[in-house]
């Protein structure tokens, strides 16, 4: 593998890792607060503000006219977002880091299949493959796995 797929995965991989510690971060936010809505909110608002920060920062603010070009799901990754860090913070008391990062793989990697062989969202057509379909009846093993005994 050359550099310029190594990098990306790394950034990828370190993000996984942070994922998966914010998920118990967040769910001790949530046992002090009383409200895992509440600890998702602050969770987000910190992240805006690092972001908000950063992109100040770099001079990247946006135009109006690119605001205004972008497609109207574009902004619904907030929303889902949102979805995302609620779920996990009111998931992982319940079933545990483990268990939960595995259901959310699992849900990932079928919404993928399905958004990849449509081509969604303007990405190019990837089609499913039984090796695709393989990895994901893996993830589903090791879902069912971390939950048995």
């Amino acid at each position: 593998m050359n550099l310029s797929l190594l990098l990306p995965l790394a950034g990828i991989l370190v993000g996984g890792v942070l994922l998966s510690s914010q998920a118990p971060i967040n769910a001790a936010l949530a046992r002090s607060l009383g409200d895992p809505v509440l600890a998702a909110c602050i969770s987000f608002g910190i992240g805006f503000l690092v972001l908000a920060g950063v992109s100040a920062f770099r001079g990247a603010l946006p135009s109006g006219s690119a605001i205004a070009s972008a497609p109207w799901w574009a902004w619904l990754g907030g929303l889902l977002g949102a979805f995302y860090v609620a779920v996990v913070i009111w998931g992982v008391p319940q079933i545990g880091v483990v268990s939960t990062v595995a259901a959310l793989i699992l849900g990932q990697v079928v919404a993928a299949l399905v958004l990849d062989a449509v081509g969604a969202f303007g990405l190019p057509v990837q089609p499913i493959t039984w090796q695709r379909l393989v990895a994901a009846g893996l993830i589903l093993g090791g879902l069912v796995l971390s939950r048995a005994g």
